[in-house]
């Protein structure tokens, strides 16, 4: 099989960077808007049940993915490639360096969570030392918690299909778009988490419908906007770098595990150790991420797939 980077068509896809963008946006609008299709469009009754409210939006959320991924693929024409391997590697779904691929991200994440782990080190310590009996064993516990996930349909929704199809759609689709668009990366890692961001404008509504008072769901939402977007700067640098799809998808799943990052704390030293990790964050970001670390062999274009040459 033709590693990612070898692909080259025999005519190359042609994409304005105007059309580009605008499939991007639609993408984004789409996978907001088809959310609410079963009531709105469908004329569904309203869900019964969080269990089935959520059902529908994971059905929602799987037919917007499949419809930006077939869209995608219509404009860059990867039909021309002969083996289905390659049309997937386009996506960056690859079988090859999968340990790098979820470990070595995994690990670069983690360290901007440091303050986190003190903290949460600390708070096991002091239960342990107050003399509180631990009741069930680590291994029960642990399976408890595991049943208990596996039929919590929240887990599903934010550990398995919001960071699968958000990633697909935002990144594997998007980011090839507007590679082939002619846009430089340093643009694209900026630029691409806008429409991810905007993605997340619905909640403004949503919480509205709640109850919330207009200034206070302005500023829930500001700050789901700040996080959104910087993390998408992070999972657009992961994609582009090393051109495999689990590298940002297990990113976004460690990061709505841990939630915001712990910067400081009273009681611990959170302060100092979240400024260390951060520290070596930045110092392992490129060499983590090298596209070497993560294919068998790649040309000298920059990009990992080689999309800038397909003008």
């Amino acid at each position: 099989m033709a590693t990612p980077a070898s692909l080259h068509p025999a005519t190359p896809p042609a994409i304005s960077g105007a059309l580009a963008v605008v499939a991007c946006a639609v993408m984004a609008v789409s996978y907001v808007a088809v959310l609410y299709a079963p009531t709105v469009i469908l004329r569904f009754p309203p869900p019964t049940s969080l269990r089935t409210f959520l059902h529908r939006r994971f059905a929602c959320a799987a037919v917007a993915s499949a419809a930006s991924a077939l869209a995608t693929a219509s404009l860059l024409r990867v039909w021309s490639l002969s083996d289905f391997a390659d049309m997937l590697a386009v996506f960056g779904v690859r079988k090859d360096h999968l340990f790098q691929a979820v470990v070595i991200p995994l690990l670069l994440t983690s360290l901007v969570y440091a303050g986190s782990f003190v903290t949460r080190l600390w708070f096991l310590a002091s239960s342990w030392g107050s003399g509180d009996e631990v009741e069930i064993g680590c291994a029960q516990r642990l399976a408890q918690w595991i049943q208990a996930a596996v039929a919590d349909v929240m887990v599903w929704r934010n550990y398995v299909v919001a960071p699968f199809t958000e990633e697909l759609v935002f990144r594997a689709c998007m980011i090839p778009l507007l590679l082939c668009g002619g846009f430089k990366m340093s643009t694209i890692i900026f630029l691409s988490p806008v429409f991810f961001s905007l993605a997340h404008l619905n909640h403004l509504f949503e919480l509205h419908q709640q109850g919330c008072n207009f200034m206070r769901s302005l500023l829930i939402v500001g700050v789901q906007l700040g996080y959104t977007v910087i993390f998408g700067w992070y999972a657009a640098f992961l994609f582009i770098r090393t051109g495999n799809l689990l590298c940002p998808i297990v990113a976004h799943v460690f990061c709505n595990m841990m939630g915001l990052p712990v910067f400081s704390s009273p009681r611990t030293k959170a302060s100092v150790a979240f400024m260390a990790g951060l520290i070596s964050f930045f110092w392992l970001l490129f060499p983590a991420t090298s596209p070497e670390l993560y294919n068998s062999s790649f040309d000298r274009c920059n990009c990992w797939h080689g999309f800038c040459n397909w003008k």
